[in-house]
């Protein structure tokens, strides 16, 4: 796939030398327990970031935060130098979520559910059918012009979810677990896209527990671990000389004995 500027992203203006995305002391708590506790993270414009952690380490509830889909008890979260809760109209004007979980409508077809959201989002109709047709055909979903998005396997639903995501034109795109149970040609598929975003000046943030996945995509990366971050910076400074799941392990404290399993299966 060649680098390209996608559909739509060529009409966001410049955001300068701030931040793509900018986390400073954000906190969350449910009821005792504390889920997030002072995130301080700043993701530099035109990066690929992975954001990486154990289950229950308080990624999804950073993102969510980050782009105001959940207000956090305390600290801030700001995108290209604009605080999401203090502006948010401007501030989700620059950003393209896929949140964990993402709800569509499914009574829809891809066509019409992108053309609809592009109408939602302010794009003229003649604008919102042009960039839903690209998108279609770039993540090879043109193919099922007439299912609805209720009979999607899951790789269709996480590609119209990342081109739900991309239809406005953000300059930064949050994603969250974007290849969890996708197939391998659905993941090809979205990896190019990401990357040809990134090389046309966009910014990415993803979260995933795959390392290698991590270490082909990412250029920075951050270890989120009990709501508090471990360790963040260039792959390269995180990794430490060694790869990203040793360090990842030895970060989290986790301990791993390989010969442990269930007595009853020992020969």
């Amino acid at each position: 796939m060649h680098a390209s500027p996608l559909p739509g992203t060529e009409s966001v203006p410049e955001a300068g030398s701030a931040p793509a995305l900018e986390l400073e002391g954000l906190s969350k708590r449910f009821g005792p327990k504390v889920a997030v506790d002072h995130v301080t993270l700043s993701v530099p414009p035109g990066s690929f970031y992975g954001l990486v952690g154990p289950n229950g380490a308080g990624k999804t509830t950073s993102l969510s935060m980050a782009v105001g889909l959940l207000r956090p008890d305390a600290g801030h979260a700001r995108i290209f130098g604009v605080d999401v809760w203090a502006d948010p109209i401007d501030a989700r004007a620059r950003v393209g979520v896929l949140p964990d979980g993402l709800a569509l409508p499914e009574r829809l077809t891809g066509r019409e559910l992108l053309t609809y959201l592009g109408r939602l989002r302010g794009l003229d109709k003649g604008t919102a059918s042009e960039r839903a047709a690209e998108l279609l055909e770039i993540l090879e979903l043109d193919q099922a012009e007439r299912t609805l998005v209720i009979d999607y396997s899951t790789g269709m639903r996480k590609k119209i979810g990342l081109a739900t995501a991309m239809l406005h034109g953000p300059r930064l795109l949050v994603l969250d677990e974007p290849f969890e149970a996708v197939d391998p040609v659905s993941a090809l598929t979205i990896r190019a896209m990401l990357k040809s975003f990134v090389a046309g000046g966009g910014s990415v943030v993803l979260s995933s527990h795959v390392m290698a996945l991590v270490e082909q995509l990412c250029d920075h990366v951050a270890v989120i671990d009990k709501g508090r971050v471990a360790a963040a910076g260039s792959i390269d400074e995180v990794r430490a000389g060694g790869t990203l799941e040793d360090r990842f392990v030895e970060l989290v404290g986790a301990h791993v004995d390989a010969m442990k399993g269930p007595s009853w299966l020992a020969s």
